[in-house]
């Protein structure tokens, strides 16, 4: 049976050890040596991954109100946050009405994603498409569909906030099905799937688009007013009442 300390070894590169392994395999130090290595490296790792993925700021899950969406399918969201669906290269989609929290669950998703080892990518479907569609030729548009099928978690936020070119639905339609069964996408969506032929107006492929997303998905539905809204006139209010307290003060 070989030894599982130097297979450890072996994983973290640690070369020059392994050339004196005789002589220090039984060294008080090795087992703290091979934890400190492996730690930095996962968390070295994590930063990297966390940078490349653009998720950004986000509110965490302990800070989002729960009670504020008029309806929401939590009991599906909390089992997507178990990861299960990425093992099996499942979608997870997100719809719903601007500022109810879509984009905020997403980003938490992903980052426990991270946490679990996974790389990620977030991107505007906007941003992706304009990105994909800006490419002279075919083979340079192969080498740029790649960067979109290379992370393990795929998000792409804001599907239905714009109206996009034909072609565009021929873009997304080729990222998704080179996806699919493959890779976890994670997307947002302020349009039900019976009005996605509005976003890509006279595509030829939005059913067969939509057919690839929905398959092994996980689909949270969300409903209510904007939660941004209710922040900002919650902030007006605030800044009324500090007036009003000034004035008060100075006319005493």
């Amino acid at each position: 049976m070989g030894d599982p300390r130097k297979d450890r070894a072996k994983r973290l590169g640690l070369y020059g050890l392994l050339s004196r392994w005789e002589e220090y395999a039984r060294a008080s130090w090795l087992p703290e040596l091979l934890d400190l290595e492996e730690k930095e490296r996962a968390k070295r790792s994590l930063a990297r991954r966390v940078k490349r993925s653009r998720i950004g700021r986000f509110k965490p899950l302990s800070d989002f109100d729960w009670k504020w969406p008029e309806k929401i399918d939590r009991e599906i969201f909390d089992e997507a946050m178990t990861l299960d669906f990425l093992k099996d290269a499942g979608n997870l989609i997100f719809v719903g009405p601007t500022g109810v929290g879509k984009t905020t669950l997403a980003q938490n998703l992903a980052h426990k994603a991270l946490l679990g080892g996974y790389t990620v990518l977030k991107i505007s479907a906007g941003e992706m498409l304009r990105d994909l569609a800006s490419q002279d030729s075919t083979s340079a548009l192969n080498r740029r569909i790649r960067r979109y099928l290379y992370p393990g978690l795929l998000l792409v936020d804001e599907v239905g906030f714009l109206a996009y070119k034909p072609s565009f639905g021929d873009l997304f339609f080729e990222v998704v099905s080179q996806r699919h069964e493959t890779k976890s996408l994670v997307l947002t969506t302020n349009r039900p799937f019976g009005e996605w032929n509005q976003i890509f107006p006279n595509s030829t492929c939005v059913t067969a688009l939509v057919d690839r997303l929905v398959h092994k998905a996980l689909i949270v539905r969300i409903e209510g007013k904007s939660y941004r809204f209710k922040e900002a006139r919650e902030r007006n209010r605030r800044r009324i009442n500090s007036k009003k307290k000034k004035r008060t003060g100075r006319g005493k």
